[in-house]
């Protein structure tokens, strides 16, 4: 499967003026082929099937340097898996790589949820997360807590995901000033999704930090929570 070809069976796929469409939505300055995601789904799913690890590797770095919206979105997709075996690390560099080029949501945020299975299967890795937060790319920030969303998830964490759970709650905490809508929506999201979990934690969160969030994000995180630990 080289890049072309792979180019080729997604635009195949793609929807008669959608293009325009999607351009006018993500409002990054690329090529947009029309191509919804879950036709992307599918031909990511038997490519994978088809191909070995290095051949998935360069495929998808290939495709992300085509940076044509569907590429970048196909790229992510073919590392989106909770175990690589025999051994992940290539695919985690490749993904790091990727972060300094985010730049709208949808692809930061397809190629961040490639990163969680990366971070959810050595979470020592978010030693280099770490030096996202104080990137000046608002969208590489955001990567931080996004590539840590699953650890706001866990019902029951071992030690390590619940160190890696407070560590992120830390740089919540130092982006509750960053007024960026983006920034306070995903602080709102992880927070709003650890209260089904550790309703406590959420709450105290809140309680230290809540007063300097937007409203908006301030009452989606607390969306779960009891009315008295809301405020």
């Amino acid at each position: 499967m080289t890049p072309t070809e792979a180019l080729a069976q997604i635009e195949a796929a793609a929807l008669p003026g959608k293009a325009a469409e999607m351009a006018a939505y993500h409002k990054a300055e690329r090529r947009y082929l029309g191509t919804a995601n879950p036709e992307i789904d599918a031909l990511t799913k038997a490519w994978r099937a088809e191909l070995t690890l290095e051949d998935r590797l360069a495929l998808a770095e290939a495709l992300w340097v085509s940076n044509i919206h569907e590429g970048r979105i196909a790229a992510a997709k073919l590392l989106t898996q909770a175990r690589i075996r025999p051994d992940d690390s290539a695919a985690w560099q490749l993904i790091q790589g990727w972060v300094p080029d985010f730049d709208a949501w949808a692809i930061a945020d397809h190629a961040t949820i490639a990163g969680q299975k990366r971070v959810m299967a050595d979470p020592e890795r978010l030693d280099a997360v770490e030096a996202w937060i104080t990137a000046p790319n608002m969208w590489v920030r955001r990567a931080a807590l996004v590539i840590t969303l699953p650890f706001a998830k866990l019902a029951f964490p071992k030690p390590a995901e619940l160190a890696a759970r407070e560590r992120a709650l830390g740089w919540a905490a130092a982006y509750v000033g960053d007024r960026d809508w983006f920034i306070q929506k995903a602080i709102a999201s992880w927070l709003r999704d650890l209260s089904k979990h550790d309703a406590a934690r959420a709450a105290q969160f809140l309680a230290e930090h809540g007063p300097y969030l937007k409203s908006f994000a301030r009452k989606e995180a607390a969306q779960y929570l009891p009315a008295s630990d809301a405020s």
